[in-house]
This record gives C-alpha cells, structure tokens and sequence, in this order.
C-alpha cells in the first residue's frame, strides 16, 4: 500500500527539481470524515497519483480499469470508495455488499487489513479474508455472522459459492485486483465464473499492472462504460546515486543506524520513515546518541520547517528525519546521503526520496533498510527501476571501536591548536603539582568526563543462547511468483528420496502451464519452490513431485483447488508397476517391481 506521501515534484531525473505541483488532498476527494480520520491515524497525508484519479469515478458510481504497478497505493483507491458507499447506503442482511478478488492469500489479507483500518470510525463493519490454507471453520463462522466486505481468492470464493455459503445475491461492489497475476496464475475461469454469479446491477472496478487480451475481454464483457486510468511511475534513478541495502529486523534499526553513522563518512544526511510520529521518536533516539538530528513531518510550522531547513543547509544540523510530503520542495546540496528507514511501498516514493542527494552533479549515497519479510518490496524497486542494488553488510563492532579510536585522535589533534589551550595547561599543571597526579591520569580522567559515564567502546553482541535445531519454515506463494518465509510449524526440505509423483486432473487441453500448477498447489496449500520437483504435463493429466508426506491440512487443503476453473482432484500417481513416471528417486508410495512380479511356474 503506498505511503500516501508520494512526492510528485521531480520529473524522469530526481536529481533535478522541477516547478512543485499541489495535488488534491483527501479532504479535497470529499471523503466523509470518519474515514478522514482514519487515515490521519496511520499517517498518511495526501493521495497518490492512483487514488487521486480513481476515487472520483468510483464514488460517482462509474466502472474504473486502473493500469498501474503494484505498490502504488491500489488498495485505498478501492477501500476508501467502498467505505463511502457502505456509509451512504447502510447495508443490511449478512450477505456481502462488496466482494474483492486478489491471486494470493497474502494480497487478500493485506487487503483486508488496509479495510480494516480504514473501517476505524466505522463501528459494525466488518472484513472477511477468505484463502486457501486456512481452516474453513474460521471461514465459515465469519460468513455466518455476516461482512460487509469479504477479501479472497478465486479458488476458495468459488469453494464457499459451492458450499452454499457465500451469497453474492446482494453484491454491490466488485474489484479484481492484480487482475494480471490471476489470469497468470490460471485463475481466469474462475474470475469470469464467479463474475457470472454476481448481479448484474454492480459496481466494477479492475486493476492491472498491464493489459493483455484476456484482460481487455472481461473488461469488454463485465464491466460498464469503463473509465480507463492509467498511472506510469517515475522510475529511473540517477546514475550518479549509489544504491545498497541492508536486511535488518525491525528491532535491530536502530543499532543498524547507529553502526552506519558511525562509521560511514557523510557530510549531511535525510532519514526516510513512513509516519509523522516515527520523526519525532526516530530524531529523539539520534539526539540521544550524540547525533545532530531534527525531525520535519506535516504538522511543523512552516515558519519552524525554515529554521530547520536553513541549519542543514549552513551546516548546524547534520541529519534530518522526515516523511514523503514534508520533503517536498527540499534542495540542499550538501545531502550527501539518503536513508530509507521504512522501506518504501513503491517505487514512485523510493526514487523521489533518493532523488534529494547527488544534487548539481555531486555524487550521492542512498541506503535502503530492508527487514526479512520485506524482501519483495526490494525486488519490486530493482524491477521497476531496473537497477540492482548492492547489499552491504552493517559495520562490525571492530569497525564501530576502530573509528571511535580514530575520532579520539583528531578530536586531540584539532583542540591542540585552540586558543584556550594555554588556560587548560596552566590548569592541569596546577592540578599535577597539587595532587601528584600523572598527567596521563588527569587527560585519561577528563577524557571520561566528556563521554558523560558512557562506555567508550561499542560492547561485542552477547553470544546466542544454544536452542534446539529447529527446521527452516515453509514458504508460500507471494504476489509477483516468488515465495516468502511463513512463520509456523517447520518442515525439513523435501529431497529426492521423499518426493513422490501425484496426478492432477488437469493437463494440454486445459491449457495449462507449469506456472499456474506451481503457483495454484504452493498457494492454496502452503508449499515452497523446493518441495516441488518435475512437472509432466500431459494431455488430460498432469504429473508433479511434491513431498511423499504432505500434512493433513495440506492434503484437506488441496482436495478443493482448481486450475483453470477444474477440481485437481490430487492423488498419489499409481503409475505401471516399479516404474516412477517423473522423477530422480526411489519412489515411497509403492512396492517395488520385484515384489509385485508373480512367482514362476
């Protein structure tokens, strides 16, 4: 979901300021106030180019096609509309007003938790995710209690349509979104069946990241007079900005900042973070660590925003912290470095914010802080801006101890030539004859006073309590065709040995591909890229090694997928006898030849 802060005052090359166009606020969109509100508490200050467009005809009632990459803010372009028209028309019944359609579980609930806190100031909403992999009774008890909007996947929403458990008979509002991916995925029947079992009086809106044929048709077929709104970000980056990331956990930032500014060599620095509060406590933890820091974000006086602008410039203030929008407009060569301490939920925001260093031809440094779970928002920048970026490895406690002895030193060197150093001497000398102290002692003593009590040297991270071994988790199928680390019970990686061969229903006539097996089996039943091996796609079948032993919940949770709209009807491949159809390894799901051969006569 986008930031919402989206700067949109640099043009094709960040490092060059253009005129600054104000954009509509939200207020401006005419959105009802408990939304308004809503929005403010997670932070965000003013549409992104997508919403700005989309939200008009949406709450006009018009069918929208939205073309834009993932991460630019699609999801309150829907939600807040939808909301809208929840509050105008005060639904009744527990059947669902608005239905949304995404390609992967973890698109579907990070949907439904964007509803979720745009909902805030709307007691008695409610938002269901409904996917794949999740027990059906949690499913089943959310739909009996009622939701005004459900979120789901294709498979599962025509799983509950079948069960008799869904009802769509009072659907006003429809979004297909990543429509692409799910047309990738092999969901394309399943869209247009489940766009059949909607009524015909609705509300439609599609968003794609592109525009293939299939996409044009239901656009053709489903939707009235559409408004097409297409939104192309500003992704190239200068060349002269060096890009690096770092992984990082949430908890560990800090330190990983603290670590880098200690040893990195700038000259002034921005900090990127996602809200107005996180400035604030972001600048006061840098203030308390003996860093020059102030924060800037929407709610600082204009007047006050100057002052704080005219130190970093005059060289008073070293590093700024800030949000997208309290950025805007801020020229200051002297940023030699730009730091993203919220990883940026697009791109358009991640090439604005690295774009206010390497300013009139200077070279500049931009680092990226990516957290484990983030890694495809990474991937997502390197794609879209089609520049890679170099991971670096944050400072050793050897290296933070060896520039601190550094800095030490020229601190002694540069005060030897202060004018107040006469004064001084004449001060220790009498202090060394009084006391019969070494002067060693006396400069090692008011060393320590400097340093106010606080330990010298950065303390070595304790060693790792030994635990028991515990596997690597599993993953599952993300937006975009990767995969992800999934918290949860672990399973050791699947080889050869324990693969065995299952059969699918589905095969060449139903046009399917090793993609939208790999991507419909890993999403509806938890799996990764390694628990899978061949894939043989035959005429009206289809062959894939997966583990020998899937869990129950996998195998409960498989026995309802579809491909193209067919029931895979997952089994265990029987095969001729001893011999494996697919595959590198001894087969685990049978005897083998000598033991089926009868004896001879």
């Amino acid at each position: 979901m986008s930031t919402n802060e989206g700067d949109d005052n640099l043009g094709e090359h960040p490092g060059e300021t253009e005129p600054e166009t104000a954009g509509p606020s939200f207020a401006d969109l005419g959105i009802d106030d408990r939304i308004l509100s809503a929005i403010a508490d997670v932070g965000y200050e003013s549409p992104s180019p997508i919403q700005a467009a989309t939200i008009p005809p949406l709450l006009e009632g018009t069918d929208v096609v939205g073309l834009a990459q993932t991460g630019t803010g699609k999801t309150a372009a829907f939600a807040i509309p939808i909301l809208m028209g929840l509050l105008q028309e005060h639904p009744t019944g527990k059947q669902p007003a608005a239905l949304v359609l995404a390609p992967t579980r973890e698109l579907a609930i990070q949907v439904a938790e964007a509803f979720g806190r745009y909902a805030t100031h709307m007691p008695g909403t409610h938002v269901l995710p409904i996917y794949g992999g999740q027990s059906y009774g949690v499913q089943l008890s959310g739909l009996r209690r009622g939701a005004q909007v459900v979120v789901g996947t294709p498979g599962r929403v025509i799983d509950h349509l079948e069960k008799g458990t869904l009802d769509l008979s009072k659907l006003r509002y429809l979004v297909l979104d990543e429509a692409d991916e799910m047309l990738k995925m092999g969901f394309q029947e399943d869209v247009e069946r489940i766009l059949a079992d909607t009524p015909a009086e609705k509300q439609v809106a599609l968003f794609s990241a592109t525009m293939p044929a299939a996409i044009r048709k239901i656009s053709k077929q489903y939707l009235r007079e559409p408004v097409e709104i297409t939104v192309k970000a500003k992704t190239s980056t200068a060349t002269n900005i060096a890009q690096r990331w770092v992984l990082v956990s949430h908890q560990r930032k800090l330190d990983a900042l603290t670590r880098i500014l200690e040893v990195e060599s700038f000259e002034a620095m921005i900090i990127f973070v996602r809200t107005k509060q996180a400035t604030e406590e972001l600048a006061e933890k840098l203030r308390a660590r003996g860093f020059s820091a102030a924060a800037i974000n929407g709610d600082i006086a204009q007047a006050q925003r100057e002052r704080t602008i005219g130190q970093l410039k005059a060289g008073t203030l070293d590093i700024l912290v800030a949000t997208d929008v309290a950025a805007r407009g801020l020229d200051v060569d002297r940023i030699s470095h730009v730091v993203n301490y919220d990883i940026p939920h697009d791109t358009e925001s991640y090439v604005h914010r690295i774009g206010r260093t390497g300013r009139a031809g200077r070279s500049g440094e931009a680092l990226l802080f990516v957290a484990p779970r983030e890694r495809h928002l990474l991937k997502s920048i390197e794609r879209a801006t089609r520049h890679p970026l170099t991971e670096m490895q944050l400072p050793s406690v050897d290296d933070v101890n060896a520039q601190r002895v550094a800095k030490f030193g020229d601190a002694i060197t540069e005060n030897l030539s202060s004018d107040n150093l006469a004064l001084f001497r004449k001060l220790i000398e009498d202090y060394e004859q009084e006391h019969n102290t070494p002067l060693a002692d006396i400069a090692a003593a008011l060393a320590v006073a400097a340093h106010d009590g606080e330990s010298f040297f950065l303390e070595p991270e304790p060693e790792p309590v030994e635990r028991p071994r515990r596997e690597r988790a599993p993953r599952r199928f993300e937006e975009g065709g990767g995969f992800e680390e999934r918290r949860g019970p672990s399973r050791h990686r699947a080889t050869d040995a324990e693969l065995a061969t299952y059969r699918i229903s589905v095969g060449k006539r139903h046009r399917v591909v090793p993609g939208a097996i790999v991507g419909a089996i890993a999403n509806e039943g938890g799996l990764r890229r390694s628990d899978f091996g061949h894939i043989s796609i035959r005429p009206d079948h289809s062959l894939v090694e997966l583990p020998a032993q899937l869990p129950p919940e996998t195998l409960e949770a498989l026995r309802s997928t579809r491909i193209s709209g067919v029931l895979i009807q997952l089994q265990l491949d029987q095969g001729p006898p001893g011999h494996r159809s697919i595959g590198r390894g001894p087969r685990r799901d049978g005897p083998k030849r000598q033991d089926r051969r009868k004896p001879r006569s």
